[in-house]
């Protein structure tokens, strides 16, 4: 295997009073960093555990309270996890899921932990995935680690991007090129992926493209409006993306999209576009066939199994 190479993880995820909705503990074989998730309801077995009574960081997310569909959190650091993560889950209202990031062997000195909490709030500002609670953002510069700590704890942040999503957190995640590089033209930035429509006999159309599981609508998209459906699914997105400046009005019956927008599934796409629910993988076609993204999705899936 080459240095490039990717290769597989193994997770371990334990239930640790044997229920789902309970307090869970995360790690990843042969790394030291150890995860506790709660909700509210698990909070106490969370903060009593010895285990988060360490230095480290932690997060609290729930969904936004100004913002329709959206995530908030906050990211914080502390001697004590345990103490800081109750502190600050007293003054936030927001919050469902609560979660710790300490090591097995108790490894991380204060300055580690404020690295590392200067960089996860760096990074998922970035991203742009979910809404910030943190008043100010830290200056990294200023956590001054020798540069043998500093790989370290870029390593381990390597790991959490891997587990913060295995856990439903995908704060971390960057966005899709053919949503952040808007500079460049559509064919430059989705060079090499498969490009699908939608052609509605009303003449609207519609563009999109795969990337990492995310089905993204260019720029440049239509979408009806004021079919007169009633949209249990995805009403409440489409009025985010008009709230957000993301569809804007395009004539008397349709709107369009002013800059590409990624959807976690064709159907939440197609849903949109056509001001109904609707099943995307049949709605959307392989860009100029008729071939739709279900069969084109079975279609890649036999060429993996022969080639594998």
């Amino acid at each position: 295997m080459s240095a490039g190479d990717t290769f597989g993880r193994t997770i371990q995820l334990f239930l640790v009073d044997g229920k789902p909705t309970g307090l869970r503990k995360a790690t990843i074989h042969g790394w030291t960093g150890l995860l506790f998730v709660s909700g509210a309801s698990a909070f106490g077995d969370l903060t009593a555990r010895e285990e988060v009574d360490r230095t480290g960081v932690y997060i609290l997310s729930g969904p936004d309270p100004e913002k329709a569909r959206a995530t908030r959190v906050y990211i914080g650091s502390g001697n004590s996890v345990a103490e800081r993560i109750k502190q600050s889950a007293l003054k936030r209202d927001f919050w469902e899921t609560a979660i710790t990031v300490t090591t097995s062997d108790d490894d991380l000195s204060k300055g580690h932990a404020e690295y590392l909490e200067a960089r996860l709030i760096e990074l998922t500002s970035q991203a742009g995935r979910v809404t910030l609670d943190n008043g100010t953002q830290p200056d990294t510069s200023r956590r001054r680690l020798p540069e043998a700590d500093v790989a370290n704890m870029e390593q381990f942040l390597a790991n959490l991007r891997i587990i913060l999503p295995v856990i439903g957190l995908d704060m971390l995640k960057p966005q899709p090129r053919a949503v952040t590089q808007i500079a460049k033209p559509v064919e430059e930035r989705t060079t090499g992926d498969v490009q699908f429509e939608i052609r509605h006999k009303s003449g609207v159309q519609a563009t999109a493209v795969e990337e990492d599981g995310e089905f993204i609508v260019l720029e440049g998209s239509e979408a009806l409006t004021g079919t007169g459906y009633v949209q249990q699914s995805y009403g409440g997105l489409k009025e985010k993306l008009i709230a957000d400046g993301v569809l804007i009005p395009h004539g008397a019956d349709r709107q369009r999209f002013a800059k590409p927008w990624s959807f976690n599934s064709p159907s939440a796409a197609a849903a949109i576009v056509l001001d109904r629910n609707s099943n995307g993988r049949v709605e959307w076609k392989v860009k100029g066939s008729k071939q739709t993204y279900h069969d084109w999705q079975q279609q890649r899936a036999a060429q993996q199994e022969a080639a594998g």
